[in-house]
């Protein structure tokens, strides 16, 4: 799998440009010029938007560990992860690492809550799948628009492991959700989902690579997203399925609505496949709202901007109604609703 770049917050050296492939629609270098000052200690209140799910909470507050930095999950667990950037014109990076065990059943429900204002952050992730273990990820991003943050996941699944991921955000002045897969096969199954809302100057950029190294495995990815404004929505997906994983099936969709006349889309979906008998593609669309759709809307007496809206939310709902924990997909849903 190609290698990730290594950033390190405290040497702007580490930022990469336009110039880095994998970069050139979010030119860190450009967004974050210095070295930020390291931001202080954050403050931690209220439960986070999960927090009616229940669950363990592990909590970071501006890089921080508020408890462990580590979780073991065995069984069937609720975790409840916060990453809570309480600062102003500081910097911060925070490093987690979450493991399932064998026929462990996790939920992961994270939450990036942004307060203050012109922060960085730069957050580390790496989750354990182990063999017939099962994890959901669900993660809620909404930071100030002046922002910038880059989060980045390390997933390894195990022989008949089971992971499914959905991300949501509203995006930042400068924002990356990278999510890289080491997929084992041998029926192992993995579902990467994201949907992201942008307004105004807001930037996102989801990027994910899922490298199939074995026999036999399956993978979903679905993303959707609607830019206004002069927001911009990047979507880099790749799927390399190497010698010996016979017998993939891999699916990777893309789908945007551009609301504005100065709004970006940005998408680069690929396959490199070095094996034989599989089954692998990818879609692509981006595009505006359907005209018929909202004039038949109209017609029966909603106003425009209403009409919209439900069209806009029936049109990210399928993304959100993937989420298999019921709780949750409904819990995902009144956000998303309140953000429309």
């Amino acid at each position: 799998m190609n290698a990730p770049v290594r950033i390190d917050l405290n040497d702007a050296t580490s930022f990469p440009s336009r110039r880095v492939e994998t970069w050139k629609y979010t030119d860190l270098q450009r967004g974050l010029r210095e070295a930020p000052p390291p931001s202080p200690p954050g403050v931690v209140d209220g439960g986070g938007p999960f927090l009616p799910l229940g669950g363990d909470g592990v909590v970071f507050a501006n890089g921080r560990a508020v408890g462990a930095d580590a979780y073991v999950g065995r069984g069937e667990k609720t975790l409840r992860l916060r990453f809570v950037s309480d600062a102003v014109g500081t910097g911060h990076t925070t490093t987690v690492r979450i493991a399932a065990q064998a026929d462990a059943d996790l939920l992961i429900l994270e939450s990036h809550e942004g307060r203050g204002s012109a922060y960085a952050a730069h957050n580390h992730l790496t989750i354990d799948v182990a063999a017939r273990a099962r994890v959901t990820r669900i993660v809620l991003v909404e930071e100030p628009e002046d922002a910038v943050s880059i989060t980045e996941a390390r997933v390894n699944v195990g022989e008949g492991g089971v992971y499914r991921q959905t991300i949501l955000t509203t995006g930042a002045r400068l924002q990356r959700l990278e999510t890289r897969v080491v997929h084992e096969g041998h029926a192992a199954d993995v579902r990467m989902d994201s949907l992201y809302l942008l307004s105004g100057n807001r930037h996102t950029d989801q990027t994910s690579v899922v490298d199939h190294v074995g026999p036999n495995g399956l993978t979903s990815q679905l993303t959707k997203g609607v830019v206004r404004d002069t927001a911009r929505g990047v979507f880099q997906g790749k799927f390399i399925v190497e010698r010996g994983a016979d017998g993939t099936d891999a699916r990777m969709g893309h789908h945007a609505l551009i609301l504005g006349e100065r709004a970006e889309v940005d998408a680069k979906p690929e396959l490199q496949i070095y094996a034989d008998d599989v089954q692998c593609a990818h879609g692509n669309t981006v595009g505006n709202l359907d005209e018929a759709a909202l004039f038949y809307l109209q017609q029966r007496g909603l106003p425009l901007d209403e009409a919209r809206a439900l069209l806009t939310e029936a049109f990210l709902r399928e993304v959100t109604d993937r989420i298999e924990h019921s709780a949750a997909r409904d819990l995902v849903n009144q956000w998303l609703t309140a953000r429309l």
